[in-house]
């Protein structure tokens, strides 16, 4: 089984010089985080958007990467940590990852992973583990523990809003303090903004990927 994705190729016309792969949130699709595409303004770069694997029990074209259990409160793992669907989730979105390029032509360490909401926090697992140039993680959360012999993350995003009643945002302290004691460099900000991805949250997604990224390639 691989995951169905929306790509949106270089408007130069030429091969890739990095890859970025965003990750929707719970109830979302891919065409949501597409937006981003025109919006980042990265005319060399190639970007993967990926639906989630498992359908919405709510929404109608909404996709979800796992269930959430009852009265979920985002600042512990507990409950999900043995969950079938996200460990199954987990496993398909790094093969699918790892299968990349040979797809695209692009190297994981010139890759970088995002995601907002649930997608941040499949990031923050998937991502954490597989030697991609970075990762950004928007509104996210730690929905399983981080394992400190599997870590490879060395450069992070990671940007939440004070006004988010979605994600609290103590669960954004959380994992920065955790990628911050595995050693990663991690570019934390806290907004006046809600649950969302607005103007200036792109413009921060920009900045970081042409950081990491050559400066004049991109």
């Amino acid at each position: 089984m691989s995951l169905q994705a929306i790509t949106v190729l270089p408007e130069t016309g030429q091969p890739p010089t990095g890859l970025i792969v965003l990750l929707h949130g719970w109830g979302s699709n891919a065409l949501d985080v597409n937006a981003l595409a025109t919006l980042l303004k990265l005319p060399t770069c190639e970007m993967i958007f990926p639906n989630a694997p498992l359908p919405h029990p709510s929404t109608i074209g909404g996709r979800m990467w796992y269930a959430f259990p009852d009265r979920y409160s985002f600042q512990s793992t507990e409950g999900l940590e043995r969950q079938a669907d996200l460990a199954s989730s987990a496993r398909l979105l790094t093969d699918w990852i790892k299968a990349l390029p040979e797809q695209t032509g692009v190297p994981l360490s010139r890759t970088i992973l995002g995601g907002f909401s649930q997608g941040g926090a499949m990031t923050l697992q998937v991502g954490t583990a597989l030697p991609l140039a970075g990762l950004m993680v928007l509104s996210g959360y730690l929905h399983t523990p981080i394992q400190s012999e599997n870590f490879q993350a060395s450069r992070l995003l990671v940007v939440h809003g004070r006004q988010d009643q979605a994600v609290p945002l103590v669960a954004a302290h959380q994992a920065r303090d955790r990628l911050l004691a595995l050693g990663a460099k991690v570019d934390y900000r806290e907004l006046d903004i809600g649950h969302e991805i607005p103007p200036v949250v792109v413009d921060l997604m920009r900045s970081f990927i042409i950081d990491v990224f050559d400066k004049n390639e991109v």
